[in-house]
């Protein structure tokens, strides 16, 4: 009986520190990204996994409209957005400069 229960022992200890530090956690983090995409409102700003920054449009269950710029709206997954971008996460914008072609 107690050797069956040391050889059992780590197998259980083991199971216990998996969920603890890895199936625990996704869950956690898998209710959050629900919880926002379900939030999701036109006007929002939010980031793609992609990277882009974009401006919620409209909202369906199995889609999202982005305008990514003025007058450019693409059609994307509610499971794309990768979070809601606060007015003060922002990023500056790119200041584009001119550059002169050089005859060759």
């Amino acid at each position: 009986m107690n050797d069956t229960l040391m050889g059992i022992l780590p197998l259980i200890l083991l199971a216990a520190v998996f969920y603890l530090l890895i199936i625990r956690p996704q869950r956690n983090r898998q209710k959050q990204q629900q919880a926002m995409q379900a939030a999701l409102a036109p006007g929002a700003r939010v980031m793609t996994s992609s990277g882009i920054y974009a401006t919620v449009r409209a909202v369906t269950p199995d889609q999202v409209e982005l305008e990514i710029a003025k007058g450019v709206v693409i059609t994307a997954v509610p499971a794309s957005i990768s979070r809601v971008i606060e007015a003060a996460e922002l990023p500056e914008p790119v200041k584009r400069t001119t550059r002169s072609r050089k005859a060759e």
